[in-house]
């Protein structure tokens, strides 16, 4: 299977060159780089034909093909790279940031994957979390995200669907798709990342699965575009004190946008999973309704809870709390 990389860059200067020397450092290359640039105006194009260029200098016999992207304005992270992916001629896309760091075997291990099961629509896997200079920081993206045993064990098990209707636990920068997901999924709706969107599409429409090693070092230098964040009890205690308002709003708008969308899935989502999407934008509706006093909010989430909606559609109990506490 002929594989492209889908590699979004802003600015990128400082990091993108030790990214495609990772790359194009695969135990399995790529047929395809697409380069998608937001607007740079530091020398990110510059760097990304050069080293390009030097490596096929020295690799005459490789086929590998470089398209470049310049967006005159920028677009955003998730319409460039809904661009670079519409690009993408390989059978399988992986998605790139410009400042990580890809393990020599990450494109061998993934495409081994997915030649060994054909119904596998998407893979993400496990990310070592570096500083700026690539120095390990002793956690995991998926530590770091806290994704549970039971959220890892329901996508093993062909259950990802359970697990991101609670919550998104795919990053891009880890994930391997089969180029048909892409046209299920374009256009990406305006109110959900574009990886967070891709997963949903494949968990409703095919399987999803992770590998638990990890093949990326996920770097963390205090300018990422989408990172992660760690939070100690100070910081769990603010969002609790968080307004409520744009955070519930933004909540419904991607379920809105999800149950508008499913019935146009191709292939076509069951009648369980499009209820499943209903009952989601159901609850998503009621926590946007919750009165502003908090008092009046206890009963409705009381039923909430009793029926098992933050159990299915969110963290449970820290969704509780959420909404009994927070300000509008």
């Amino acid at each position: 299977m002929s594989v492209s990389v889908a590699l979004c860059t802003y600015d990128g200067a400082a990091y993108l060159a030790e990214q495609l020397g990772s790359i194009l450092n695969q135990s399995v290359l790529p047929g395809q780089i697409v380069v998608s640039d937001d607007g740079s105006t530091d020398a990110s194009l510059a760097i990304a034909r050069r080293v390009v260029s030097d490596w096929l200098s020295e690799n005459p016999s490789s086929a590998l093909e470089l398209i470049v992207l310049e967006n005159p304005s920028a677009l955003g992270v998730t319409a460039n790279f809904e661009q670079a992916l519409t690009v993408c001629t390989g059978d399988l896309i992986a998605l790139c940031d410009q400042d990580d760091i890809w393990l020599p075997q990450r494109l061998e291990r993934m495409t081994a994957e997915f030649a060994r099961r054909p119904s596998l629509l998407l893979l993400h896997g496990e990310a070592r979390l570096v500083d700026a200079v690539g120095t390990p920081l002793g956690l995991t993206l998926l530590q770091t995200l806290g994704v549970s045993e039971a959220d890892r064990a329901a996508v093993h098990e062909g259950r990802a669907l359970d697990a991101l209707l609670r919550r998104n636990i795919v990053t891009g920068a880890t994930m391997m798709m089969r180029r048909e997901l892409v046209a299920a999924a374009t256009p990406f709706p305006a109110a959900w990342v574009h990886d967070e969107w891709l997963a949903m599409v494949a968990a409703a429409t095919g399987l999803v699965d992770l590998i638990d090693e990890s093949l990326t070092d996920y770097r963390q230098h205090g300018s990422n575009q989408i990172g992660v964040t760690t939070l100690d009890a100070s910081g769990k205690l603010g969002r609790l004190r968080a307004p409520r308002t744009a955070r519930n709003a933004r909540l419904l708008s991607r379920a809105e946008a999800l149950q508008q969308r499913a019935s146009g899935f191709e292939p076509a989502a069951s009648a369980a999973v499009v209820a499943l999407f209903d009952a989601k934008l159901a609850h998503e509706r009621r926590r946007s309704a919750l009165s502003p006093h908090r008092m009046l909010r206890v009963a409705p989430i009381v039923g909430a809870w009793r029926r098992g909606d933050y159990t299915r559609f969110g963290l449970g109990l820290q969704d509780v709390l959420r909404d009994l506490v927070q300000p509008v």
